[in-house]
């Protein structure tokens, strides 16, 4: 499987994600056995959106 290159973010984009991150530290302060999954989805979601961004603006600059 061909690894893809990270996006680059938006501003908008790095704050949510940073949000996100520091949720999840939150989280881990209060244990190790606390559940992360749906902030790690968000986060995915949010790099799987900007992928999506990305490609479209290579497809229109063709």
């Amino acid at each position: 499987m061909k690894q893809q290159s990270e996006p680059r973010l938006t501003t908008r984009e790095k704050a949510k994600v940073a949000g996100y991150v520091a949720r999840m530290c939150k989280r881990g302060i209060a244990g190790e056995h606390v559940y992360q999954g749906d902030l790690e989805r968000k986060v995915e979601r949010v790099i799987d959106g900007a992928r999506r961004r990305e490609e479209r603006a290579s497809k229109s600059r063709k």
